[in-house]
């Protein structure tokens, strides 16, 4: 990790994750998007928005099974098997084991995972922690990367949304431990097929329980440090710090209403934001109006402020918000703007900024 005062807005700066030696551009690729979310984009467009963020500089991509039921992964390995292996770092992540559903047309009309994913693929899901579940998952990935390593390798959503319950949350632990998940992972890293181990998470909480238990190299935060929301800082971010885990920093936009300002059915944590959320980003826009400053790139801009974070990784599904994203971290944003935003109560006073 770098220090803070070491930290300048060039986008292709690269740093460390944790004690690993893996180096990651500053600003780094998400996958998400190319998993057809909302949107279904040609396999040609999609394409072209990965050449735009690799002709920028931009070496870190970041993907998982769950993105699309397997589209991203598929989608980005096309792109970028053909590159120099060591010209790029890659993570993807491990928890979901795929198969074919007994009745596609069923699952495609019924199935929650079908219809989290407009332009998903019919692919059916188990979540899985154990060894063999971690192995299968991770086998299947290269294989529809179609490249065989991964740089990091991260455990997705062991959360109380994603488990439906304490309890479920407390089984995927069993099955970290116990049932030896973890133990795959200390055995990829160990052999050399992985260089980093990390966790994605989307609540605060769960990375002391992650941190009690595992050596961790990084955790991929989703939602608790943006912009928006700085929960984090409580307890999640200085733990982090303590041990020299880093954070890639997703979901840098809240889903998107950073991104696109507070428009009529504006995204905030996927789903459509409430009076409140509206309210208080467009308050934050009308600061950022006033210092001349995109909203989007100060959402950007701000969360690498923090030591442990080595990374923001904005997703896209079309060249010209690649061209953005690159364009926003680069942007000289005024301290003054910093400032006023803590001055007026819309971010936390011991949130880091120059």
């Amino acid at each position: 990790m770098r220090a803070k005062a070491d930290l300048t807005m060039d986008p292709l700066q690269r740093n460390e994750v944790g004690k690993t030696g893996v180096l990651v551009t500053q600003l780094g690729f998400g996958g998400g998007p190319l998993g057809d979310p909302t949107d279904v984009i040609p396999e040609d467009q999609a394409q072209a928005t990965l050449a735009a963020a690799y002709d920028r500089g931009v070496r870190y991509f970041d993907t998982a099974p769950w993105y699309g039921n397997t589209k991203s992964e598929h989608r980005l390995g096309h792109f970028l098997r053909d590159k120099p292996r060591d010209d790029f770092v890659l993570s993807t992540k491990v928890g979901r084991v795929y198969s074919r559903p007994e009745d596609v047309a069923d699952f495609k009309a019924n199935s929650p995972w079908a219809k989290r994913w407009l332009g998903g693929l019919p692919f059916d899901l188990r979540f899985d922690y154990t060894y063999d579940g971690i192995m299968r998952s991770y086998e299947d990935s290269l294989t529809r990367l179609g490249l065989p390593n991964v740089d990091c390798l991260a455990i997705h959503d062991l959360d109380p949304g994603h488990m439906k319950s304490e309890a479920g949350v407390a089984g995927g632990f069993r099955q970290l431990d116990a049932g030896r998940g973890f133990a795959a992972l200390m055995e990829l890293k160990d052999r050399g097929d992985i260089k980093a181990i990390g966790a994605g998470i989307n609540l605060t909480g769960l990375i002391p329980r992650f941190v009690e238990r595992f050596d961790m190299d990084y955790f991929l935060i989703a939602s608790p440090y943006t912009l928006l929301e700085q929960t984090a800082l409580d307890e999640d971010l200085p733990l982090c710090q303590k041990r020299n885990i880093s954070v890639v920093l997703g979901a840098v936009f809240s889903s998107g209403i950073l991104a696109t300002g507070p428009v009529t059915g504006a995204l905030y944590r996927y789903k459509e934001a409430n009076k409140e959320v509206v309210e208080r980003v467009q308050a934050i826009s009308d600061i950022c109006r006033v210092h001349n400053v995109a909203l989007s790139a100060a959402a950007l801009q701000f969360p690498l402020f923090h030591p442990t974070v080595a990374t923001v990784i904005p997703g896209a599904n079309h060249p010209g918000q690649v061209s953005s994203n690159v364009d926003g971290v680069s942007r000289k944003i005024p301290d003054a703007l910093w400032r006023q935003l803590k001055e007026q109560g819309y971010m936390r006073s011991d949130a880091p900024t120059p």
